[in-house]
């Protein structure tokens, strides 16, 4: 099943921005592995914010939310990241459903 998400990554002012990147980076490394694992279907960094968004093809929500908490992002720094998930139907079936109730 193919997800949306959408990443909001903050970082308190008592951090550095080195320090920051540097989990930043290995979480980089981590999505870049499973978009070569095939788990990630294609991944994008928003221009001049924090904002990440991926679409990803898991088999249920339960190894979605699974995959999410072991992020190293999540795990060093998940009180500063909020992640918006929405389902995603490919279009063509849903063209295929909206022409079957036409007929």
């Amino acid at each position: 099943m193919l997800y949306h998400a959408d990443f909001h990554i903050e970082y308190p002012a008592s951090m550095s921005q080195k320090d920051f990147f540097s989990i930043w980076a290995r979480e980089a490394e981590a999505a870049l592995g499973a978009k070569k694992a095939g788990v990630v279907i294609d991944i994008w960094k928003c221009v001049g914010s924090r904002r990440v968004l991926a679409v990803v093809n898991v088999d249920s929500p339960d190894t979605l939310d699974q995959i999410l908490f072991d992020l190293p992002i999540m795990k060093e720094h998940g009180q500063h990241v909020q992640v918006d998930v929405t389902p995603l139907r490919r279009f063509e079936d849903f063209a295929i459903d909206v022409k079957k109730r036409l007929e």
